[in-house]
């Protein structure tokens, strides 16, 4: 197994990548015009306390994320947050590139409210086939952006440096929640596929024996067999079908549920094991929770 670089700062990452150094501790933007010949860090995989917006405009080659590994065109955003495993596989860029990271540290924006809401930007976790791809205009939107922040970088730092900076990254992610949604809009038929590769998922995986031998799937569980991040899933499912993929797993599962309760004569205990549950409160719980009533009645008054 090839060792893992832990890198814990700003400062640290300047020195690992031979990144310009940055006159704030916390946050550092480096341009792929200023970005150092990568051979020498093919395969080297990296670990580091940081959170990372890159855009890869003049950029080619392939990024590694996790058990993945995926080529990158121009105009993609690619985000990382702490303790995300990383590596390059292989890169060059162009003289003209216009391509940008930005990194910082979560001390920056700690006791901000970013800091309490940054989980709620589920892309942080995507995987990297599930990239953000920008138009032009949507690219000089977000690059803007990130030059306002190292002008403030690059200038004395005073009482409102830290404030602005915040404010100007939850702008960027606000912005890219935008592009998400637009993104997730045009490509309407492609994620329809997936709603029904989802929904086929489902039906294969409870005519089996895996509920009784694995439980109810997760929404990881259900991502990994379709090749997808949990949260890409989530949102993609939320766009289309306005449920999220919990809500559709339950929804699954009480409407089968329905049917072994209607049409065989097996316990309520028995139907519960059968569809995955550990213990069958919970199955009760559940199937009340979604219909207002619990499963013996309903039987009862079907």
């Amino acid at each position: 197994m090839s060792e893992i670089i832990h890198i814990k700062s700003i400062n640290e990452a300047s020195k690992a990548f031979g990144f310009p150094t940055s006159k704030h501790p916390l946050v550092n933007v480096v341009w792929a015009k200023d970005m150092p010949d990568f051979s020498k860090y093919l395969g080297v995989k990296y670990n580091t306390e940081l959170f990372a917006i890159s855009l890869k405009d003049g950029i080619e080659g392939s990024m590694g994320y996790g058990r993945n590994s995926y080529d990158f065109t121009d105009g993609t955003m690619v985000f990382s947050k702490p303790n995300q495993v990383l590596s390059v596989e292989e890169k060059t860029i162009s003289a003209d590139a216009k391509g940008w990271m930005l990194a910082f540290h979560p001390d920056l924006i700690r006791k901000s409210v970013l800091g309490k809401t940054i989980n709620q930007y589920n892309f942080f976790d995507y995987e990297v086939h599930e990239a953000l791809h920008l138009s032009d205009n949507e690219k000089i939107t977000l690059t803007d952006l990130v030059k306002k922040i190292e002008t403030e970088i690059n200038q004395n730092i005073d009482k409102h440096s830290q404030k602005l900076i915040i404010s100007t990254i939850e702008l960027i992610l606000d912005y890219c929640n935008r592009f998400y949604d637009r993104q997730f809009y045009v490509r309407t038929n492609l994620h329809q596929d997936h709603v029904s590769e989802f929904e086929t998922f489902l039906k294969g995986y409870f005519n089996s024996e895996k509920p009784t031998e694995l439980g109810l799937p997760s929404v990881k569980y259900c991502g990994e067999q379709l090749n997808m991040s949990s949260n890409y899933l989530s949102d993609l499912l939320k766009k289309e079908t306005g449920k999220s993929a919990k809500a559709h797993i339950y929804a699954f599962v009480v409407n089968k549920a329905k049917n072994k309760l209607l049409g065989s004569t097996e316990s309520i205990s028995e139907i519960a094991y059968d569809l995955g549950f550990d213990y069958p409160q919970h199955f009760s719980k559940l199937f009340k929770k979604q219909t207002g009533i619990s499963p013996a009645k309903y039987r009862l008054s079907n």
